[in-house]
């Protein structure tokens, strides 16, 4: 049994701000109340937050950072021929390994306990991105992809036995886009990986000339078509068309949305406030290390920022938190991402620096302020990394 003390806690969904202490015992929070027993850990200072999940992240091409700056979004991430596909082909395994271990430690500092990745490079790929996760304390989510899938004359039972065969070393599966797969193959992947109780995911609507291809060539928008093909997640949606909200909101999908990303890549900003107003449920990640740190609190702070800029309004910061904690747990059914009893204990206690504990997390906090990372129950050694 563990007691932190005297902290502010985020408690339950709604991340609501209270002092109590936080009780865990078998990597589970059993307790948030006045009581105290066991091993004590002292609070007094500190927030108690939910750890991290950056539900969107490409690990893979860690190795290609900052590479392919001012260079068109199609010449640097579409497959198979872009910059950062031809870097992963061109570079060994062992350093690929390295270099993604090294962003696992980053996300780690930083407060994150769980990942999802998009995994290129088929079976080997899924393969390289286990074994970097190995011997590190964190949870991940991987969403594995074919290159078989790009091939336009696939049929949908050569597809189905494909993610059969993926899905028993990883978690989903997750092509790049509308844009590389036909519908067909988009339906057998989400049906599939459905039937196995799997995630399935993909990118719509990044940017606006994907948008207009689609709707020139099928008719629909990436969107509609993604959601017409049973996938249960979207990333990106930065460029919504049509009644491209409406429909998002109708089919219940969670959303994740990678504002710096998509600063980065200049594309545009995604409409959060008018998701959050459809009662879309979004959720953050960080994208290609390629482009951005897998640093989730730098993701809340330039969301929150961004958002208050585009729209010239308030926006309220407890908002981004849960996009980045509360929204993803229930998103990814994991039993974690909120501050109550019977959940996982993926906690980060961090200093308080301001007297508004949603913004002293996000505008203030830094590796240096995050006192412990604690995943189910385990305090995480960072300092030593």
């Amino acid at each position: 049994m563990i007691t932190i003390r005297d902290a502010t806690v985020l408690y339950g969904d709604n991340l609501e701000e209270i002092k109590a202490n936080v009780l865990i015992s078998d990597g589970e929070i059993v307790e948030v109340s006045p009581a105290s027993k066991g091993k004590v850990m002292d609070g007094r200072g500190c927030i108690v937050a939910p750890a991290f999940i950056n539900s969107h992240v490409h690990l893979g091409d860690s190795v290609a950072m900052d590479m392919g700056d001012g260079k068109p979004i199609e010449e640097i991430v579409k497959p198979p021929e872009g910059i950062k596909h031809r870097i992963l082909a061109d570079t060994p395994h062992s350093i690929q390994t390295v270099f993604m271990k090294n962003s696992m430690w980053e996300m780690l500092k930083t407060g994150t306990t769980t990942f999802v990745d998009f995994r290129e490079g088929g079976k080997e790929g899924i393969d390289i991105v286990n074994e970097a996760a190995e011997e590190i304390p964190i949870r991940k989510v991987v969403l594995g992809r074919d290159e078989s899938f790009l091939n336009p004359h696939i049929t949908p039972q050569e597809v189905s036995k494909r993610v059969e065969e993926l899905l028993e070393i990883c978690d989903g599966i997750a092509p790049s886009g509308l844009g590389e797969i036909t519908d067909e193959t988009a339906a057998a992947i989400a049906r599939t990986t459905r039937k196995l109780g799997k995630l399935s995911a993909t990118h719509v609507a990044e940017y606006e000339q994907v948008q207009t291809d689609s709707v020139n060539i099928t008719g629909k928008t990436e969107v509609q078509r993604a959601v017409e093909a049973g996938f249960q997640l979207l990333i990106h949606f930065t460029s919504p068309l049509n009644d491209d909200l409406k429909v998002v909101a109708r089919s219940g999908i969670p959303t994740v949305c990678c504002p710096r990303s998509n600063g980065t890549l200049a594309v545009g900003i995604p409409p959060i406030k008018e998701m959050l107003d459809e009662s879309i449920q979004i959720l953050l990640g960080t994208d290609n290390v390629m482009f951005n740190s897998p640093n989730m609190v730098r993701e809340m702070e330039y969301a929150l920022k961004v958002i208050r800029a585009y729209y010239r309004e308030y926006f309220p910061p407890e908002e981004i938190i849960k996009m980045a904690t509360v929204n993803a747990g229930k998103a990814l059914k994991l039993n974690a991402g909120s501050i109550s009893e019977g959940k996982l204990a993926d906690l980060v206690i961090v200093e308080q620096i301001s007297g508004n504990p949603y913004l002293s997390i996000i505008n203030r906090t830094e590796p240096g302020n995050i006192k412990h990372v604690i995943r189910e129950g385990q305090i995480v050694p960072v300092k030593s990394q």
